[in-house]
């Protein structure tokens, strides 16, 4: 009897814990059917987005709309802080959830990830004097100086008298970004082999500062060169300032901060 009893009470404990695990079972059930029902914030395109864009230029082509939780598209986001620092990877169709996965880091996409607009990606080749090669970090800001021979030129009674050829220095391009520094001589090598060897740097120009530096090296290559000399100078990383736009020829070179009898004394 005793033996029958225990049965039956440990048959009713199990049926006990089953009744449990059912009910919890179909709350839960009821619990994921009602939160996919929910309705949740995401981000969908306004119209197709290009590849390439910058993930800070697609804020104005994104609206929010509400959609059922079950809907909701792994990696969609709900902001467009989500993807600021980011670049579009693959076109984003008009009318799609805006995710993470069509989107990645401007390193990522490498140089063209950094131009956008007028800017363009412009590469220089020099020695190592010139292109600051072992010094230049990519990233860094330079400005472009260049030496110049030139002839002045007047206008008498429709005739034009050129003078002897005259010399002039100036900085002609200011705060140039480097995308890909050169690299340094190898080491142990001589020091004339190292300013004899080129290093390539690679510049994020305008399409209107790309033609000035085609000028100032394209003229810089022959024996009868327009440019003499030309070199990058390394900017400030932070507070940096520029002097006011000047000319220096040999006059400015040797008169300034003299006085005027110091002046005189230049004069034969």
């Amino acid at each position: 009897m005793t033996y029958r009893v225990r049965n039956i009470g440990i048959a009713v404990a199990l049926a006990a814990v089953a009744a449990l695990m059912t009910s919890f079972y179909v709350t839960n059930y009821k619990r994921h059917v009602q939160r996919g029902e929910d309705h949740v914030t995401v981000l969908v395109a306004k119209h197709d987005i290009p590849a390439g864009t910058a993930g800070s230029d697609v804020a104005g082509e994104l609206s929010a709309t509400e959609v059922p939780r079950r809907s909701v598209v792994p990696g969609a986001i709900s902001s467009a802080d989500e993807v600021k620092d980011k670049v579009v990877s693959q076109q984003v169709f008009a009318g799609e959830q805006v995710t993470t996965n069509r989107f990645s880091s401007v390193a990522q996409t490498g140089v063209q990830g950094q131009l956008k607009g007028t800017m363009r990606a412009y590469q220089v080749q020099g020695d190592g004097n010139q292109t600051l090669a072992g010094t230049l970090k990519d990233g860094d800001h330079v400005d472009v100086v260049a030496t110049f021979n030139y002839k002045w030129v007047d206008f008498h009674g429709g005739k034009s008298q050129a003078s002897d050829t005259l010399t002039a220095s100036r900085v002609v391009l200011r705060d140039i970004k480097v995308l890909r520094a050169p690299a340094g001589p190898a080491a142990g090598s001589k020091l004339t082999g190292a300013v004899d060897q080129k290093f390539p740097v690679l510049l994020a120009v305008t399409d209107s500062q790309a033609q000035k530096l085609l000028f100032i090296v394209g003229n810089s290559s022959t024996s009868d060169s327009r440019v003499s000399a030309w070199s990058l100078e390394l900017r400030p990383v932070v507070h940096a300032a520029d002097s006011p736009d000047h000319v220096d020829r040999v006059s400015t070179i040797l008169l300034d901060g003299l006085n005027s009898s110091q002046r005189r004394a230049l004069t034969p």
